[in-house]
C-alpha cells in the first residue's frame, strides 16, 4: 500500500471539488458576455473533444506513467481556471472548455489507476468511495463559502477557485510512481489488441452499457430535470437552493458502498440500487407533490452514489492488461458514446413531457439491471464470480 499517494489523491479530490462559482456557473458566464445558446455550443464541443482525446490520452498515460499524467492534468486544470477567471466572451470561455476537455480525458482512468495500484487488495472500493465523497465535500465547502462570503462578487468566486486548483497542482508533484509505470509493448499493437478484446467481449459491453444507463439517468435527472420537476411541484427558487445542498450532501453516501456490499453481496447490492432507481423514476413521472419529488431525486442520488465506487472497482478488476489507463479509456469511450445518445432522447422527451422523460429513465434502469444480471451469469469461473472478483 502507498498511503502517501492515497492521501495526496484525497487532498487533490477535495481541492478540485472546490468550485466556488458552481452555484452561479451559468450566471457567471452570462455576466461575462456569452448567451445560453453559446454555452450549450461550448458544452457540445467539449463533449466531442473528450471523446476524441479519451483514447490517445489513455495510451499516453500508459507510456509516460500515471504520475506524470496526473501532474500534467492538474497543471492544465489550474490554467483552465485562470482562463475562466479572466474570460470575457465566447472565444475565451471556449478556450477554457477546450483545456478542460483535455484534462477530463487525461484524468479518465489515471486517477482511479493511481488509487487502485496504491491500495491493498480488497480495499479499492472503500478508497474509491472516500475519493468520490471528498469531491462532494469540496463542493459543499465551496457552496457554503459562496453563500456566506462571496455572494454577488463573481470575480472573487473565480479567484478562490484558481487558488484551490493551484494548491491541488502543487500537491500532485508529491505523488510517487506506481507500477506499471511504463508499458514496454508497442502501443499501436497493444491498442489494436485491446480494441479487439473489448468489442469481442460481449459480456463486458453489456456491463458497460448497463452501467451507462444508470449513470446517465442519474446525471440527467439530478442535474437538469430535477429543477423542472421542482417548479412543476410549486417550489420557490430559494427552496430549490436548500434542496440542492441536501441532495449534494447525500452524495457522501458513497462512503458506505463497501460496507453495504460486504453486508449483502455485489449482485444483491446492484439489484437494490437499480430497483430503487426504477421506483424513483416512476414516482417522479406521476407525482406533482413537492415532498415526493424531492424524495425521488434523493433516492436516485443516493443509489448512484453507492453504486459508483462499486462500478469503478468492478471495472478495474476486469482490466487484464498492463495498459490499465488505455483499457479504462476504451471503456469510457463506449460509455460516453452511449451517453450522447441517451442525452438526446432525454432532451427530446423532456421538451414534450417530463413524465415521458422520467419513464425513459425507469426503462433504462430496468434494461441496465437485466444487462448486469446477464453479465453476471456469464462469468466463466462460477455463478459467484462477481463476489469472488470483489473479494480478490
Amino acid at each position: 500500500m502507498n498511503k502517501k499517494n492515497i492521501y495526496l489523491m484525497f487532498a487533490i479530490a477535495l481541492l478540485q471539488g472546490m468550485v466556488f462559482y458552481g452555484p452561479i456557473a451559468t450566471l457567471y458566464r452570462q455576466a461575462h458576455g456569452i448567451s445560453i445558446l453559446q454555452i450549450t455550443i461550448i458544452e457540445s464541443i467539449s463533449l466531442a473533444l473528450c471523446l476524441l482525446l479519451e483514447l490517445p490520452w489513455g495510451i499516453i498515460a500508459d507510456k509516460i506513467g500515471y504520475k506524470r499524467s496526473m501532474i500534467i492534468c492538474c497543471v492544465l486544470y489550474f490554467i483552465s481556471k485562470i482562463v475562466f477567471w479572466q474570460a470575457t466572451g465566447f472565444a475565451a470561455f471556449l478556450m477554457e472548455r477546450v483545456l478542460l476537455s483535455v484534462v477530463i480525458a487525461g484524468l479518465s482512468g489515471v486517477d482511479t489507476s493511481i488509487l487502485y495500484l496504491s491500495c491493498e487488495k480488497g480495499e479499492s472500493q472503500k478508497v474509491f468511495g472516500i475519493y468520490n465523497s471528498l469531491q462532494t465535500t469540496g463542493l459543499l465547502i465551496a457552496a457554503f463559502v459562496f453563500s456566506t462570503v462571496v455572494g454577488d462578487n463573481y470575480k472573487l468566486s473565480g479567484f478562490l477557485t484558481v487558488i484551490s486548483y493551484g494548491i491541488a497542482a502543487l500537491l500532485s508533484l508529491g505523488l510517487e510512481n506506481v507500477s506499471p509505470e511504463k508499458c514496454t509493448s508497442y502501443y499501436a499493437q497493444e491498442f489494436v489488441s485491446l480494441l479487439q478484446q473489448t468489442f469481442q467481449n460481449k459480456h463486458l459491453l453489456l456491463f458497460l452499457v448497463g452501467v451507462t444507463f444508470l449513470s446517465e439517468t442519474h446525471q440527467t435527472i439530478t442535474v437538469f430535470l430535477n429543477q423542472l420537476q421542482y417548479v412543476k411541484s410549486g417550489l420557490s427558487s430559494s427552496t430549490i437552493g436548500y434542496i440542492y445542498i441536501v441532495v449534494t450532501i447525500t452524495g457522501l453516501s458513497g462512503i458506505f458502498s463497501s460496507h453495504l456490499t460486504k453486508k449483502t453481496n455485489v449482485v444483491r447490492t446492484v439489484a437494490l440500487i437499480y430497483t430503487a432507481s426504477i421506483a424513483a423514476c416512476v414516482l417522479l413521472a406521476f407525482t406533482t407533490s413537492a415532498w415526493l419529488s424531492v424524495a425521488g431525486i434523493l433516492i436516485i442520488r443516493i443509489s448512484y452514489s453507492i453504486f459508483q465506487p462499486l462500478e469503478m472497482d468492478l471495472q478495474n478488476k476486469q482490466v487484464l492488461t498492463q495498459n490499465r489507463a488505455t483499457a479504462l479509456s476504451l471503456n469510457a469511450i463506449i460509455m460516453d458514446s452511449v451517453g450522447v445518445g441517451t442525452n438526446v432522447v432525454f432532451g427530446y422527451l423532456a421538451d414534450y413531457s417530463l413524465t415521458y422523460a422520467f419513464l425513459l429513465g425507469a426503462g433504462l434502469c430496468l434494461c441496465g439491471l437485466i444487462m448486469f444480471v446477464v453479465w453476471h451469469k456469464n462469468q466463466k469461473d462460477s455463478v459467484q464470480a462477481v463476489d469472488m472478483l470483489y473479494e480478490q
